[in-house]
């Protein structure tokens, strides 16, 4: 449509964020580039403001607050980021997906749901009435050696030149024309495993097969080592490594501490020290849930960078601050649950952070997207008492 308004333009005309103080610029700005703030801020140096990030939000969420007074333009998580006014990150690729997936079936279509095997190989139901955003999972396509050996295996080889089929100078130039932190994913070495094999199937698998279970760690950090290092080759520098393990629940992970450190911290090391000889001294994992039994193991493989510090579940960035000192670097750790309250209830969640945010290296955010439960006025507010604490 001739006249339909860009994210930049409903953000510079919107009464909500005007009425809370968005709108008007950081409070305490000095010159610096956004990515010489970020490192700045991550390397425990002055800085005149922490970065201003968020971590994202349900479809749900989105949806509710259309109803509230967020422009119906504004339907992803990207948009929002623009919409808010958050300090941008450039991404560079690093390929180490699977080539090809699987060929997305539906098995079974009824009035209530869908049987599909999707592009990932998991078979699972998925209800039409959007009741429930997590599907039911029913069969894994990763269970043994040979599912390793026929159909996993050469999805991931690392040779295949198709991850490296980019406009590899167009991407340098953006790097060097933006001056924005610059990431690239460094994957993961057990969090995969599980999404391939399901919960009780990999945990099963430590003990039944814990020969395979290395194997395809040690594959896949090749993949990774690989992917990772012909792109920095191409793009010339980075300024951190992203990287993703969903591997810890409300009382702690899948696997005990003692297998992690001796299957993934030395290999994670070898992955970092990549990204070391690129000028990247920052290497992030997102990792849900109670993380404190893994933390000594990431650390020790050079991963320093915590997030996004669930607190609800039992990861809280002030201890882990005062535990690790300046060895760990912090992002997220604003407790979701208290946005869903009121406006008391932010403003103790945002106090209680300040002298750790004072402290360096810490990025706050909310804790994991943001839930329905969270109105869109509260959300407004929270940002708005960001802002003041933090000078956002």
């Amino acid at each position: 449509m001739a006249d339909q308004k860009s994210i930049p333009e409903l953000r510079a005309e919107d009464k909500k964020l005007k009425e809370y103080g968005l709108l008007d610029g950081p409070s305490r700005d000095s010159g610096y580039t956004h990515r010489e703030r970020y490192l700045r801020t991550m390397r425990f140096q002055s800085v005149d403001r922490v970065p201003n990030h968020e971590f994202g939000y349900w479809d749900e969420t989105i949806a509710r607050w259309h109803d509230e007074g967020l422009p119906r333009e504004v339907s992803n998580n990207w948009q929002a980021d623009v919409f808010f006014g958050f300090d941008p990150m450039l991404h560079i690729p690093a390929d180490h997906g699977w080539r090809p997936g699987f060929e997305h079936i539906v098995l079974e279509d009824t009035d209530r749901y869908r049987i599909i095997r999707g592009g990932d190989g998991v078979k699972a139901m998925v209800y039409k009435d959007g009741t429930s955003t997590i599907p039911h999972y029913i069969e894994f396509p990763l269970k043994n050696r040979d599912d390793w050996e026929n159909e996993i295996k050469p999805r991931l080889n690392p040779a295949d030149p198709a991850r490296y089929d980019r406009d590899w100078e167009g991407i340098r130039a953006r790097v060097e024309e933006n001056q924005l932190p610059v990431a690239i994913s460094i994957g993961s070495l057990f969090g995969w495993i599980r999404n391939w094999m399901g919960f009780e199937n990999v945990a099963m698998m430590c003990m039944d097969d814990p020969e395979l279970i290395e194997e395809i760690i040690e594959y896949v950090t090749v993949l990774i080592t690989t992917t990772v290092e012909y792109s920095l080759q191409k793009v010339g520098r980075v300024d951190l490594g992203w990287g993703w393990e969903d591997i810890c629940f409300n009382h702690g992970p899948i696997i005990s501490p003692r297998l992690f450190r001796q299957w993934c911290t030395p290999r994670y090391k070898r992955i970092t020290d990549v990204l070391k000889k690129y000028g990247a001294d920052i290497a992030l994992t997102d990792c849900d849930g109670n993380i404190n039994e893994l933390v000594d193991c990431w650390l020790d493989g050079g991963i320093n960078c915590m997030f996004p510090l669930e607190v609800n579940s039992g990861t809280d960035p002030v201890a882990l601050r005062q535990k690790y000192g300046e060895r760990i670097l912090l992002a997220g750790g604003v407790n979701k649950i208290p946005l869903a309250k009121g406006k008391k209830e932010i403003e103790g969640e945002l106090q209680r952070l300040v002298k750790t945010v004072e402290s360096g290296a810490f990025i706050p955010h909310v804790d994991h997207r943001v839930p329905p439960d969270v109105s869109y006025e509260n959300y407004l507010y929270y940002l708005k008492v960001k802002k003041h604490l933090f000078g956002m």
